[in-house]
């Protein structure tokens, strides 16, 4: 298990495995189905549907046993005096899992920004009340595509799990440093070039794509923005922006090298209303310098006729920092194998992808 690649695509779970130097799909599972987001660590995975009008619906499996369905994270009811709240009080979507950095628990970020713990495994989830209470979550806006905000990013810091920093689109970057109990605002630099001139610079008003943070280095948090790329060395407090990001400094995915905070990847795009690959190339940016520079590499992707675009959580690292993956809404897969280099595409042409996720171990 500590090889598969998971994809969570609009039409069902897709598991890959080793197959000599290649990959082939080795499971299939909630065939027709949409697949939000997907997490495996060897002896727990997880897999969350967004089934629309009827919900999201939560699947769990224990090793190789049988998949069950537990129940999602859900909000409380929603007071009759909370008249100016303009978000929903239920889950619309869940986006992401992350580990907590304890046994068994579990961070999981929704539609409509909200932040749910599990301690075990994923079987029962519990709301982080005091983000989703306070009183600046009234300001919080939609993300395209959810028309609610939308909690696309937990880091947890591995030498302190204690210390959360969220990405929120659109409600910028958060941070807890006593695992939740209470919650600051940070960001300074961000630049939101579509808010009015006022309010450009406002932390709160920032439109977060994807946060990855260097694990070894946890100070070091990169940021796809919705206006460009932007890295921070003081753990999130203050951001400069990477004006030298080619082909574009758009786009909605960004891994971190798990050792080295040089270095991260990216998947440009042309933004707004096109928002498909520069000349129709589909290329992964890498920097190795802190993001000074930065290379496009197109070997082994498409480069004639390519419109696909990377969702937030469609790519993903490995441990080793060499290995990586990522699929597009046009049910593109590729894999490198050494950093980014060279990519090869699995023998399968798949839905259009949501996630992608390697197995933890």
């Amino acid at each position: 298990m500590g090889e598969n690649i998971y994809v969570g695509t609009r039409k069902g779970l897709f598991v890959l495995g080793r197959n000599g130097s290649g990959w082939d799909i080795v499971e299939t599972k909630f065939l027709g189905e949409p697949v939000s987001a997907v997490f495996a660590d060897g002896g727990v995975t997880l897999a969350a549907l967004d089934l629309g009008h009827f919900g999201p619906k939560l699947w769990r499996r224990e090793g190789d046993g049988d998949w069950l369905e537990v129940k999602t994270p859900a909000f409380p009811a929603k007071p009759e005096d909370a008249v100016d709240d303009p978000h929903p009080w239920s889950v619309g979507r869940i986006w992401n899992f992350t580990p907590a950095g304890s046994n068994g628990a579990l961070w999981a970020g929704t539609m409509p920004g909200g932040l749910f713990r599990s301690d075990d495994g994923g079987v029962t989830w519990s709301l982080n009340e005091p983000l989703w209470r306070m009183p600046e979550r009234l300001k919080w806006m939609g993300v395209a595509g959810g028309e609610q905000p939308g909690l696309s990013s937990v880091l947890v810091d591995p030498s302190n799990p204690k210390t959360l920093t969220l990405g929120i689109s659109c409600a910028g970057v958060w941070q807890t440093k006593d695992e939740g109990n209470t919650w600051t605002n940070i960001g300074a630099g961000f630049d939101n070039e579509y808010m009015p001139p006022d309010q450009r610079h406002d932390p709160i008003a920032q439109d977060i794509h994807q946060l990855a943070h260097c694990k070894a280095h946890p100070n070091v948090i990169w940021c796809q923005h919705h206006s460009k790329i932007y890295r921070s060395t003081d753990h999130g407090h203050t951001w400069a922006p990477l004006d030298n990001a080619k082909p574009s400094g758009f786009g909605f995915a960004v891994v971190a090298h798990p050792t080295d905070p040089e270095t991260a990847w990216f998947v440009p795009a042309i933004k707004d209303e096109q928002r498909f690959p520069v000349d129709a190339k589909v290329v992964v940016s890498r920097t190795r310098d802190g993001g000074e520079t930065f290379e496009v590499i197109g070997r082994g992707l498409p480069d004639r006729h390519a419109y696909d675009l990377v969702y937030r959580h469609a790519l993903d690292i490995d441990n080793t920092g060499e290995r990586l993956a990522f699929g597009s809404t046009s049910g593109g897969l590729w894999v490198s194998e050494d950093g980014g280099e060279n990519w090869s595409a699995p023998d399968c042409r798949l839905p259009p992808v949501a996630c992608v996720r390697f197995a933890l171990s």
